[in-house]
Parts: structure tokens; sequence; C-alpha cells
């Protein structure tokens, strides 16, 4: 099972398209109702996602996410309860990344012009290795989070966050770099 590649696209609406995130409701709606195991829940996720998911990637339901065709899941990521992704956009999540509970990741927006605004347009997220994001945080379309990267929470992150920074705020910007102790 492979992966579609996540590319920017603008969507006005298919059938098809429409079609596949109402399975992908589907699925999520059943995952989320009542309790499951981990490995049910990576069973679900491998449904979802058209794709392998390692037996350590670990998701804590509820978790919502409209198209996971997309979405990619490293060795050893985490993700806790309430998350939801937007995904249609394509979400790269490497390994070793934990995300908090309620983080939204959005890879879908809509243009400002209100004569164009009922398309919708895409970039797509990558979390690269290890970084970890915060409880409420919302990571915006196009948005890369670095290696190592900390997003606190509550953070609203629309520009790339470089690997073993600190960023926070809304908009968020960096706080400083990652004090690493030496072992």
């Amino acid at each position: 099972m492979a992966n579609e590649q996540p590319t920017g696209k603008t969507y006005v609406g298919s059938d098809e398209l429409y079609a596949d995130v109402q399975r992908c409701m589907a699925l999520v709606a059943e995952m989320n109702n009542g309790y499951k195991a981990e490995s049910q829940v990576r069973d679900y996720l491998r449904e979802i996602t058209n794709s392998e998911i390692d037996d350590t990637v670990r998701v804590f339901p509820p978790f919502n996410i409209n198209y996971g065709k997309r979405t990619t899941f490293g060795k050893g990521s985490f993700v806790n309860f309430g998350c939801t992704f937007l995904a249609l956009g394509g979400i790269t999540i490497e390994e070793g990344v934990f995300i908090a509970p309620h983080v939204v990741l959005a890879t879908e927006y809509h243009p400002e012009d209100p004569e164009t605004r009922h398309s919708l347009l895409t970039k797509p997220i990558v979390i690269k290795k290890n970084a970890w994001i915060g409880a409420n945080a919302t990571i915006l379309a196009g948005v890369t989070i670095g290696e190592n990267a900390i997003v606190a929470a509550g953070a609203v992150v629309g520009k790339d966050v470089p690997g073993n920074t600190i960023v926070g705020g809304v908009p968020a910007k960096t706080i400083r770099e990652i004090k690493r102790k030496n072992l």
C-alpha cells in the first residue's frame, strides 16, 4: 500500500474526492466509537491512510482526519487525544514526533478573494524527527517543523520552524534555541 504524494493543489470539489472524504470519516467514526486497543487503532489508521503503520506508532482516540491517503506516521510517533488533521494537502509525521492533545494540523485553506473563496487550496505540512507539538497548537498549511523543534502550547504556526528551536505565541515566534545537555 502506498500513499499518494502530497502536492499543493486547488480543489473545487469532485464526486471522487467527496466519496474518499466520506469513506475516511466513516472509518474515523468507527475508530472513535468506544474503546479500541492500540493495535485496533493502528489497523484503522492503516485503512484510513492506505499505508503501513509501524507497531510503535501510538494514536489516542478521539482522532479526527478528513482524508488519510496523504498522511504518514513515522516510527515511534505519538498523537494524543482530540487532535484534528485537515489533511488533503498531505501530512508527514517523521520518527519520534510527539503531538499533544487538541492539536490542529490544517493543510487546507481558502483564498482571500470572495470571488474564489469557495475553492479549497492545500499545501503539505511536514513535522521532522523528534519534534514536539504542544497542546492546542495549530500548524497551518505549508509549514515544516524542524527536527527536534518544540512548538509551545497554544501557538499558531504559519511559518517554518528551524530545527532545535522553541517557538510560541500567536503568531508563533522563535523563543530560543533548545538547550542541550551533554550526558
